[in-house]
């Protein structure tokens, strides 16, 4: 069974308590996306890692603070989430070449990441028979891309011990309502010890 590892959204603007939408303690999930990245990478699991990507006059800032405009340091990932032999992708209509790469970096522009152009082109290469999804926060941009996951018919497993919610309650919901969708709710320990390529 060939797995695809989802990273969410780790970007310094929200995982930093200097960001600009920071989502309070969500430093604590660094450590737990690094190290189920660095356990993709080992097993030859392909990881993609979205990242928002904004202009400075960006359409989402009417609903969200300003938050990761390209270029800034809160765009930016942090050091321990990145593998080595990584890809970007802009958000644009051609996919780079992304064959080798451990690490997939794809940039969206909203909070759900299959308005990315490159998302739906990039998963029919991959051709993957299991999601995992893990980042932040729970109940945007985590929801969203396990949701639209589940609609490939394969199985999704969001890890609840490497995602973080901008408010618990809002985040418990969310979870509840991707387990009542079809989605698995597993832990670190489950994902390191049943996943392969």
């Amino acid at each position: 069974m060939t797995s695809v590892f989802f990273d969410i959204d780790t970007q310094l603007d929200f995982v930093s308590p200097a960001g600009a939408l920071y989502a309070p303690g969500a430093e604590g999930v660094i450590a737990a996306v690094e190290r189920l990245n660095r356990h993709a990478a080992s097993h030859g699991i392909v990881i993609v890692s979205t990242t928002d990507a904004h202009a400075e006059n960006d359409v989402e800032f009417a609903d969200w603070p300003p938050h990761c405009v390209a270029g800034s340091l809160g765009q930016r990932k942090p050091r321990a989430t990145l593998i080595d032999k990584s890809v970007v992708a802009p958000n644009l209509d051609v996919l780079p070449e992304v064959a080798g790469a451990a690490q997939i970096v794809i940039e969206k522009q909203t909070v759900n990441m299959f308005e990315a152009r490159t998302v739906a082109p990039l998963l029919e290469r991959l051709g993957a028979d299991r999601f995992v999804v893990y980042g932040v926060v729970t109940e945007v941009c985590v929801w969203h891309a396990a949701r639209g996951l589940l609609r490939y018919g394969k199985p999704v497993a969001v890890v609840t011990d490497a995602v973080h919610a901008f408010r618990p309650d809002s985040g418990e919901r969310a979870l509840a309502e991707l387990r009542a969708a079809g989605a698995a709710l597993v832990s670190i320990g489950d994902v390191l010890a049943s996943s392969h390529a």
